[in-house]
């Protein structure tokens, strides 16, 4: 009943900063396609040690809208969401600034900055591959998806998600458009069902043996084990890392951005290292199950229990230049009909 009652709250106050606050120190407005028990821990850490309070708006849509209508007058300091595609929207829209940071150079790779340094990541999730333990599948590719010996075995969720379009759009950066449609074709004629549900509704499907083999997004299983129903769903599966012993697992990442005209430029600058630290990228790992993205931060048991993998060295900018041509392919292929 708790549950209900937050997240009730959360959705009449979608587009309110939550309880704004003003410390000595100053503060940080976000606004964020995170849901905030994924990132208020963080926030709560950060502010206990720099005496800055953070202030937060969640939606799950209209936020770069909501920017573009506000301009200079915008409350907003950052803007926190998953997916490369997003973090290239918010970008290529003109709502961003530079990050001028060393620290952040410093503990974020090379590979996970934005253009201009316009966004960074603070964390990557791997799209791996679930499997019915009926099959002892214990290697697969993203290619051998589309071989006809898996015919009516697969379930996904729309192809048209934000995770699947970059999926088909890494696909298009390594093989090129014409054979990334003739696999997409392959994996839909494999589909034991219509693309339906989120990641979690496909462990479901294989554990009620609707089909055999699904498409997720590493840390939901995370989620999922939290929960004694949907633990059941995840004992069901094997968990593969796609492409071991070629080119690695495609992943994608967690990120923010430094708004246009952020009123506390140099507190929003301070809660990206701070989050790029060694503390908040544990917490990540601990929290979220996903695993950080600077060098020498541990992992959590969970993600060590998953074991290691081989990750796909494809630039995110490669992923992010292909996504228009991804959605197009989805759409041609009518992957969800």
């Amino acid at each position: 009943m708790k549950r209900v009652a937050v997240w009730g709250l959360t959705a009449l106050l979608a587009f309110a900063i939550t309880a704004p606050t003003v410390s000595a120190n100053g503060e940080v407005n976000v606004y964020s396609y995170r849901q905030p028990f994924l990132i208020k821990p963080m926030f709560a850490a950060f502010t206990r040690d720099t005496g800055i309070a953070v202030n937060t708006v969640f939606a799950k849509k209209g936020l770069s809208e909501r920017l573009r209508q506000e301009g200079k007058n915008s409350p907003a300091d950052l803007i926190f969401t998953v997916d490369i595609a997003r973090l290239t929207d918010v970008h290529e829209q003109g709502l961003t600034q530079k990050i001028d940071s060393s620290v952040l150079k410093a503990n974020i790779p090379a590979a996970y900055h934005g253009p201009q340094s316009h966004w960074v990541g603070l964390t990557s999730r791997a799209r791996i591959i679930v499997a019915s333990k009926a099959l002892d599948l214990k290697s697969i590719t993203y290619e051998a998806l589309a071989d006809p010996e898996h015919k009516g075995r697969l379930c996904t969720r729309s192809g048209k998600h934000p995770y699947m379009v970059a999926l088909v759009a890494a696909m298009i950066s390594h093989h090129g458009e014409e054979a990334a449609e003739n696999w997409l074709r392959g994996v839909k004629a494999n589909l034991a069902r219509k693309p339906t549900g989120n990641d979690r509704a496909q462990v479901k499907a294989i554990s009620e043996g609707e089909c055999e083999i699904a498409v997720i997004n590493h840390y939901y299983l995370g989620k999922m084990l939290a929960s004694e129903e949907q633990s059941a769903w995840v004992d069901a599966v094997d968990i593969i890392f796609p492409n071991q012993s070629d080119r690695g697992t495609h992943v994608n990442v967690s990120g923010v951005a430094l708004a246009k005209y952020a009123p506390n430029r140099a507190n929003a600058i301070k809660l990206i290292e701070f989050l790029s630290g060694d503390l908040a990228q544990q917490m990540y790992a601990e929290q979220n199950a996903e695993y950080p993205l600077k060098a020498g931060v541990p992992w959590s048991g969970l993600l060590q229990s998953f074991g290691t993998f081989k990750t796909d060295s494809l630039a995110l900018q490669d992923i992010a230049a292909k996504r228009n041509a991804a959605s197009k392919l989805v759409d041609r292929v009518n992957y969800d009909g």
